[in-house]
Formats: structure tokens, C-alpha cells, sequence
């Protein structure tokens, strides 16, 4: 199989139940999802979807009832443990008493890299995210925005092919997430990684995505897959095209049917 039909995520009636004292909540249902080597996959749904708990999965941090799910031909316990991803989160999360730089090079300090290739990594990163010459701030002296970038850039130090992404634009005001949706599709174009990001936004979904996953819940499920013929390198602008409409109204039927479908 060549490089660019490589499957990164391969899941296969994956399903996932919680126990709770009121009784069993059905996360994931049946789930079946394959996700390709470069490509942009986004989850959008209503909330209790199970659109985070698929990406916890891949990483490890859930495990599934029942069915199969692969990250890079691993287990995702296999792949968490050769740090075959990175996690984004909603909330930055950087430490701060942590200078920038040193937050970034967190994840290659506990991985035991050398301090010349840490200092190497970050630097590329930070050149990658727009936040060269910030090195020595601390997250308090950073924009909201601009720590959601150091926490790509931290996500991103140990080069891991995949990048999963919880809403990391969420609580930001709709300028700066325009901002950095750009921002965003620029540094995919310049890494060709593959990203798989939560969303509950259609534009942010339409703008950034080749596949877009449309979820329902009760039980969570994949209701719609909707592939984006937008072309790959694309401005702000695309959001007033035809075809972009076109898509956004397509995921807008497939949530409005998704939820109001109840077995």
C-alpha cells in the first residue's frame, strides 16, 4: 500500500458503553470509520455524541466495549506508548511556571531526547505555529489564541504523524478561531498530517476538512460521512462559494436527521 492510501485509524464496530448508577449510557455505537494517511477528518454532532470519546479512544485514554480499532496498523495502547500521536485539548493546558519554550519541550524531556535536539525541535515548532521570538513568555503573557498554538506546537515537538484535536478553538472569539482555522490548514499543508478535530461549528467543520463525520447520539453513532471536494489550500474567503454552501448545508441536514433519529 502506498504512502498516500496508507489507513491511519481503522475502526470497526467499535462501541462503548459507560456504566452509570442511572443505568448504562451507549458513548459509541457500532462504529465503523476508516481515517487515510493526510487527510483532515472532522466530527461534528451534538453534544454526547460521542465525538470526544472516539478521539479518546484512538489515544488510549478510553477503552472500547466491544469491536476493533487500529492507529497505525497498533493497538491504541501501542500507539500511545510509541507516541504515535498528539493530543490537542480544548483548554491549552500549559503549565505556568513553564516558560513557552519549555512547555513545548515537556513532552521531549519525558521522552529523554538530548537538549540539542529539544532546543532543535522547538525551534521548528515554534517557526511552525507563528510564535517565534515568544519563546521566554510565560502562557499568562500570551492571547488566548496564541496559547492554543503553543499547545499545537507541543503536540507537534515529537513529529507524530497524527494530530488529535478536542475543539481547541471552542471558548475563542470568532475572529481569532477564523485566524487560526487559516493558520491551521496552512501548517496541515506544510506537515501533511493527518488530523482528526472535534467541532461543533459547520463552517470551522466545511472550512478545514477533506472528510467530514457527522454524528448522532442516543446511542453515539456515526450517521453521515460527507467528503469535501473543496481544493486543499483554501482562504476564508471559500465560505461564500456555492460549493461550500453546498456542503454545509448537507451536514446541516445530516445533524437535524441524525438527532432526531431515536431507536
Amino acid at each position: 500500500m502506498n504512502g498516500k492510501t496508507k489507513t491511519v485509524v481503522s475502526a470497526e464496530k467499535l462501541s462503548l458503553i459507560f456504566e452509570t448508577n442511572d443505568g448504562p449510557v451507549h458513548a459509541l455505537s457500532e462504529v465503523d470509520l476508516e481515517v487515510k494517511k493526510g487527510e483532515f477528518v472532522s466530527f461534528i454532532g451534538p453534544s454526547g455524541c460521542g465525538k470526544t470519546t472516539f478521539l479518546r479512544v484512538i489515544a488510549d485514554l478510553e477503552q472500547p466495549t466491544s469491536g476493533d480499532i487500529l492507529v497505525n496498523d497498533m493497538t491504541p495502547e501501542e500507539a500511545r506508548k510509541k507516541r504515535a500521536y498528539g493530543y490537542v485539548f480544548q483548554a491549552a493546558g500549559l503549565y505556568p511556571w513553564r516558560t513557552i519554550e519549555r512547555n513545548i519541550g515537556l513532552p521531549l524531556e519525558i521522552m529523554g531526547y538530548d537538549k540539542a535536539e529539544q532546543d532543535k525541535r522547538i525551534a521548528q515548532t515554534l517557526e511552525l505555529v507563528n510564535l517565534t521570538g515568544f519563546e521566554k513568555k510565560f502562557p499568562w503573557q500570551l492571547s488566548g489564541g496564541m496559547q492554543q498554538r503553543a499547545s499545537i506546537a507541543r503536540a507537534l515537538a515529537f513529529d507524530a504523524d497524527l494530530l488529535l484535536m478536542d475543539e481547541p478553538f471552542g471558548a475563542l472569539d470568532e475572529i481569532v478561531r477564523d485566524h487560526l482555522n487559516e493558520q491551521l490548514l496552512q501548517l496541515w499543508g506544510r506537515t501533511n498530517k493527518t488530523i482528526c478535530f472535534v467541532t461543533h461549528s459547520i463552517p470551522e467543520a466545511v472550512y478545514l476538512s477533506t472528510k467530514i463525520v457527522v454524528m448522532s447520539p442516543r446511542p453515539g453513532r456515526i450517521y453521515e460521512v460527507i467528503e469535501s471536494n473543496l481544493p486543499r489550500e483554501r482562504s476564508l474567503d471559500i465560505r461564500e462559494s456555492r460549493v461550500f454552501l453546498e456542503i454545509a448545508h448537507q451536514v446541516r441536514d445530516g445533524l437535524k436527521a441524525g438527532h432526531s433519529y431515536d431507536e
